[in-house]
């Protein structure tokens, strides 16, 4: 089997990447003990935002399956466009005022809802709307962490840094759902989106803790100033020269495809074809949490014993294969194997995520990490879209379990490229 390459030397890596010495507890460094706040704030606000819009979009504005999945497909698709430049934006802008200003432009567009709810004027073009800029500002703040990491810690500590991070995004994923479950019920899904506002709010403060030493740009010198398209290219180079990153491209955007449209009909899926209410709903997606918990206190050991790659491949057979319990929710108990799936898929899925991740960091030039992080980024959900779109089609038009069944063989198809020679 192909494995990783080894990481390159230390005295290659060190001089530009990390901030303190290489023997600092991960947790007992300020700015990446900010980094890890800054993850479960942002974490509380995403799941919030995305189980009250989906709700709201279902539930009052009875938009049907497709309705349903446009709103989640435009979520991800300024991602699939916007990731690359955003790459290159995050290598050449000063990053720390980057990631506070798209933190703060995220808390005017999600409150944007409850305040057209209070004047009565809320319909579902708003709610497109808000679901396209809060998923580009998303992606942008995503692929501007993944080009500050490297600057925050060594390369030696980036599998534990990816893992701890994980962990601390984990914590707010847990609490998220539940969270935006026990809003829902008790003040409607359009007032929730208020303590939505208030964790991206936290999160812009934690960002501005962070060393103003990474408001000097990666990317310094004749470099700087050449075309954006240039500047983009180099990423490029760098994915289509590692046959490594080559494959996690494919498998992981075929995954997506597939795992695109099941997650487009989930809501609808386990609202009103197995009668979930909101407290189930959100217990379901805190099971993805609490797996991740168990994938990231993994992970290390796991991908140390058998190796990154093998770990990757492993973990993304599982994660297919687990998307399968979501239409067999519809022969038993629906909550229950809901449950099943997401505990699966959260533990199988944390650990490919943290071994591509740290994979790419260590293959990756320093100045290059933002465009690469772009390009990757934009390959890997460029997909979530179509599948999304996709399968509301399908479903509109042949029920919403045919569709699921068929995005977890999409899925798993994908995921196995990864063991072919």
């Amino acid at each position: 089997m192909e494995q990783l390459p080894d990481p390159p030397p230390p005295s290659a890596r060190t001089r530009t990447a990390g901030t303190g010495p290489p023997g600092r507890p991960l947790l007992r460094h300020r700015p990446f003990a900010l980094l890890c706040g800054e993850q479960i704030a942002s974490s509380v606000g995403r799941q919030v935002t995305t189980l009250a819009l989906a709700l709201l979009a279902v539930t009052r504005l009875d938009a049907g399956p497709f309705g349903a999945s446009a709103l989640m497909a435009l979520s991800y698709l300024p991602g699939a466009l916007l990731s690359p430049f955003a790459g290159v934006l995050a290598d050449r802008a000063r990053l720390r005022t980057l990631t506070v200003v798209l933190t703060v432009l995220q808390v005017l567009v999600v409150g944007s809802v409850p305040l057209a709810a209070a004047l009565g004027r809320l319909a579902l073009p708003q709610l497109y709307v808000v679901a396209t800029a809060s998923g580009a500002l998303t992606s942008m703040l995503a692929v501007a962490l993944q080009a500050a990491l490297p600057r925050v810690v060594h390369p030696g500590q980036l599998l534990s840094a990816n893992s701890a991070l994980t962990g601390a995004r984990t914590t707010g994923q847990i609490g998220g759902p539940a969270l935006g479950g026990v809003l829902v019920g008790l003040t409607g899904a359009s007032t929730a989106l208020l303590a939505a506002c208030a964790a991206y709010g936290i999160e812009s403060l934690l960002l501005l803790a962070l060393p103003a030493t990474l408001n000097t740009p990666a990317q310094r010198g004749r470099r700087a100033t050449e075309s954006r398209t240039a500047a983009l290219r180099a990423g490029i180079d760098v994915v289509r020269g590692e046959t490594v990153l080559r494959r996690q491209v494919l498998a992981g955007a075929g995954f997506n495809l597939g795992s695109g449209a099941a997650d487009a009909l989930f809501v609808l899926y386990a609202t009103r074809d197995l009668g979930l209410p909101a407290w189930q709903l959100g217990t379901v997606y805190a099971a993805f949490s609490v797996a991740t918990v168990l994938g990231v206190l993994l992970a290390g050991r796991f991908a140390a014993t058998i190796g990154l790659a093998r770990a990757t491949r492993i973990c993304a057979v599982v994660a297919a294969l687990a998307i399968f319990l979501i239409p067999g929710a519809s022969l038993g108990p629906g909550f229950a194997a809901l449950l099943a799936y997401q505990f699966l898929f959260g533990l199988a899925a944390t650990v490919w995520a943290i071994s591509m991740t740290t994979t790419q960091q260590l293959i990756t030039p320093p100045e290059l990490q933002g465009r690469v992080a772009g390009v990757l980024q934009a390959a890997l959900i460029g997909t979530v879209p179509i599948g999304a779109l996709g399968g509301g089609a399908l479903a509109a038009w042949l029920g919403n379990v045919p569709v699921l069944t068929g995005g977890a063989v999409v899925a798993l198809v994908a995921a196995a490229c990864l063991w072919w020679p």
